[in-house]
């Protein structure tokens, strides 16, 4: 299951849960949202992970990755084929 890194008022989290939406995958389900906003134990593990503090910040099995454009050519290419 793909963790997506992020938190409400971010709105690049917002462009990559939109597209998780759009192309029909259900929350925890087909992915799940981790609240990473400063201070959270969520935005501890990206630093952790990832060596950045930033979101939104996705995990898929041994994919790690920064950037919403990333993530989102990612998330189409991985469900859209």
């Amino acid at each position: 299951m793909i963790k997506l890194f992020q938190y409400d008022s971010c709105p690049y989290c917002a462009r990559v849960t939109s597209k998780l939406q759009s192309l029909g995958l259900k929350q925890d389900v087909d992915y799940k949202l981790i609240e990473a906003s400063r201070g959270t134990p969520g935005r501890e593990e990206v630093l952790k992970l990832g060596g950045m503090n930033q979101v939104p910040f996705l995990v898929d099995d041994s994919v790690q990755m920064y950037e919403s454009a990333d993530i989102i050519d990612y998330i189409e290419n991985k469900f859209e084929n």
